[in-house]
């Protein structure tokens, strides 16, 4: 069996994470003091595709299923009280 090679990027602010066409495999992340909220669209201005709170604080993985989500860009529409996040796509 044989898939893409997964690659990662880290992102400390809001805006494309410009990668291109990409499946969304895994998101970590270490969040701040207060409502920790991240929000990603398909592209700048795309529908939203993922729109997660989390616990103040801590670090946090999120593992998305099967073949990820598929998007045009990865966008990041809202970074609120996160440090950084980085991305594993394919």
């Amino acid at each position: 069996m044989s898939g893409s090679d997964v690659k990662t990027k880290r992102i400390t602010a809001t805006g494309s994470v410009a990668v291109g066409p990409a499946r969304i495999r895994q998101i970590q992340l270490k969040t701040a003091s207060g409502t920790p909220r991240l929000t990603i669209t398909d592209g700048n201005g795309g529908a939203t595709v993922l729109d997660l709170d989390f616990n103040a604080s801590d670090t946090h993985s999120v593992n998305i299923p099967d073949e990820g989500i598929r998007v045009s860009d990865i966008y990041v529409s809202t970074l609120t009280n996160i440090t950084a996040v980085t991305f594993f796509f394919a």
